[in-house]
């Protein structure tokens, strides 16, 4: 009688089979987070999302965040929905309007988890030409969400990455530029590096590398440097490099004031071209100080400023790199604001640590030639 027992109940409880058994939903939470922060990507974690219940809960406490921006479209690209709402918030950027926009399809929770927009008391956001295209069930195809609708449901963001797909300056085949500003409510510093021309170790011919070398100075800008246009070319450098970055730093308000989680805050683009920087004590620096937007557009005020130039005309890295008309500009408000008064005057060091190898090199050579002072008013 006890074996018939057995056997019955082996037949209404039978053991699972281990073929069954998904030991997926065995890993703890903390384990499946530190997956999700390592994915960072915002449309990947969309598509985590409808893995799962448990996945779609834990995605919003993700706190490391990658935005990545795959085209560049203007308002006229927009669907007559979106046209009739931007025309109301008016136009972005007189300069440049860069658009969120053509994430290459996303699946259709993507959107649903990204929502409508949720309401925010702060002031208007700059996104009427910013929007990040997702998958729609409607007619319309591809339904265009602003960075903080993108954002909204994530509630943990610590580190948030945003990449547009190319920089805002056009500059000539060879030309090297790049800068990295950080800020607070306005500008802390920014660093600008450029070259009228590049030369690789492999493009270099015997008379191209004698003619690169030939050149030897004392550390003084050359006379020929005023006459041939090369003043004015680092003078239209340096502006441009500080409309990109204010007006890229316009663009973070909403999204600073909704996620006071933030401890850092990138934007940068594809091409490496430009990297706007702000930290814990930045951020909370723009939540208690709003911004001062321009009058002439959409971004922030940039101060007064006190900039410091190095120049060599030819400057040869150790890795055999060359750059041509080397040209290192440092940036700071001519009022300095309290995270910028804590660094002594002396120490240059935020210059030469600006960028990545090997032009973290290149500033390092610079900043021990002679060093020009310059001015420059607000706007």
């Amino acid at each position: 009688m006890s074996s018939q027992r057995a056997d019955l109940a082996c037949r209404i409880f039978p053991e699972p089979d281990a073929s069954q058994i998904d030991h997926f939903d065995r890993l703890p939470d903390s384990l499946l987070l530190l997956v999700f922060n390592k994915i960072g990507d915002v449309k990947a974690l969309g598509r985590c999302c409808v893995v799962s219940r448990r996945f779609h809960s834990l995605v919003p406490q993700v706190e490391n965040v990658v935005v990545r921006v795959d085209c560049v479209i203007s308002d006229d690209d927009s669907s007559s929905s979106s046209a009739a709402s931007d025309k109301s918030r008016g136009p972005f950027w007189n300069l440049l309007r860069l658009v969120f926009g053509g994430i290459v399809k996303p699946i259709q929770t993507l959107g649903q988890f990204l929502g409508p927009k949720r309401p925010s008391s702060s002031s208007p956001t700059p996104s009427s030409s910013l929007a990040v295209g997702t998958d729609d069930d409607s007619d319309a195809g591809v339904t265009h969400h602003s960075p903080t609708q993108v954002l909204k449901n994530f509630n943990e963001i610590r580190l948030l990455r945003i990449e547009l797909p190319s920089g805002e300056l056009g500059i000539e085949d060879g030309v090297l530029l790049k800068w990295r500003a950080d800020f607070g409510s306005t500008l802390d510093n920014c660093v600008i590096l450029g070259a009228s021309s590049v030369f690789h170790p492999k493009d270099l011919t015997d008379s191209a590398a004698t003619a690169t070398n030939c050149t030897d100075d004392n550390g003084s800008i050359p006379d020929s440097f005023y006459t041939n246009g090369g003043l004015k070319l680092r003078v239209v450098w340096t502006i441009s490099s500080l409309i990109a970055a204010s007006a890229r730093h316009y663009l973070l308000q909403p999204i600073i004031s909704e996620h006071g989680t933030l401890d850092n805050l990138v934007l940068t683009d594809a091409d490496g071209q430009g990297v706007l920087y702000m930290n814990r004590e930045q951020l909370e620096e723009l939540r208690v100080k709003p911004l001062s937007a321009s009058s002439a557009s959409k971004r922030t005020l940039v101060p007064a400023l006190n900039m410091r130039l190095w120049y060599a005309p030819h400057l040869e890295l150790p890795d055999g790199v060359v750059l041509k008309g080397a040209t290192l500009v440092a940036i700071r408000p001519s009022e300095q604001s309290p995270n910028a008064a804590k660094k002594e005057a002396s120490d240059l060091s935020w210059v030469s640590t600006a960028f990545e190898e090997p032009y973290r090199t290149a500033a390092t050579m610079l900043v021990k030639r002679r060093t020009y002072c310059l001015e420059m008013n607000s706007f």
